[in-house]
């Protein structure tokens, strides 16, 4: 009997509507295996960012139930839903009057933590992310670079281990070069950590790169739900525009000089 991983997220049959907007989600359905990676890909206004928000509470639906670890968010106390979420935004959203370890350290401190727990943790993250503690923990975050940013955002949604993590375009703002840096990271962090992870882009190269199964969004539904590969294989005329700038890249790397 082949062994099925339990569903750490389920959207049933949910809807969204927000004035003056109208309705984002129309009766998505999608279930997020325990450990899994998904991407959510569409272009802007799809309803990507939405779908994270009903994940962590900070929107309800307005039909349909979000299930998180077996329990609608409606059921949930949101504090504690949160608790088990890290959040990673595109502008990372440090605090610039705190260093870099305490920043990392900020919600293990909240969940009441004592201070050397949580320090002594700080580093560690810091150090998954590939910035040694030596040098950057006592640094101010206006001090470092974009790339370095995205790195302490990271480490700060893993502190407190939640088991599951959303990314809302976490490296839409990065130069080619730092993106590949981090996402090759990403791939390292996951192998170890194995958390269920829910990433937000526009760009499908990096879903393909990053994700077990890419979801496409579009017109507030869901198109197309695969693994990289079969969603490469697509003919549906909502897919394909995103997968376009693939075909492109591919051509030109296979064109004769």
């Amino acid at each position: 009997m082949t062994d099925v991983s339990p569903a750490a997220i389920e959207f049933q049959d949910v809807s969204y509507v927000r004035p003056p907007a109208g309705r984002v989600l129309d009766s998505v359905s999608l279930t997020i295996t325990t450990g899994s990676v998904v991407a959510l890909v569409g272009r802007s206004g799809a309803g990507k960012s939405t779908m994270l928000r009903l994940v962590n509470g900070l929107l309800m639906p307005t039909a349909g139930r979000v299930v998180v670890d077996g329990r609608s968010t409606r059921d949930w106390d949101l504090l504690e839903l949160r608790r088990g979420i890290g959040y990673v935004l595109q502008d990372v959203g440090l605090f610039p009057h705190l260093s870099v370890e305490e920043n990392v350290a900020l919600v293990p401190s909240l969940l009441n933590w004592n201070a050397s727990k949580s320090l002594t943790r700080a580093h560690e993250m810091l150090q998954l992310v590939g910035l040694q503690p030596a040098l950057f923990a006592r640094r101010s975050v206006r001090q470092l670079s974009g790339g370095q940013r995205q790195r302490v955002g990271v480490a700060r949604a893993l502190a407190a281990d939640p088991p599951v993590l959303l990314m809302d375009e976490p490296f839409g703002a990065l130069d080619p070069v730092t993106r590949a840096e981090l996402h090759h990271e990403f791939r390292a962090i996951q192998g170890r950590l194995r958390k269920t992870i829910v990433i937000v882009t526009h760009d499908m190269a990096e879903a393909f790169a990053l994700a077990d199964v890419v979801g496409v969004l579009a017109d507030g539904q869901l198109a197309a739900v695969a693994p990289p590969k079969a969603l490469a294989r697509s003919e549906d005329p909502r897919v394909m525009p995103l997968l376009a700038p693939l075909a492109e890249m591919s051509a030109v790397l296979g064109a004769p000089e």
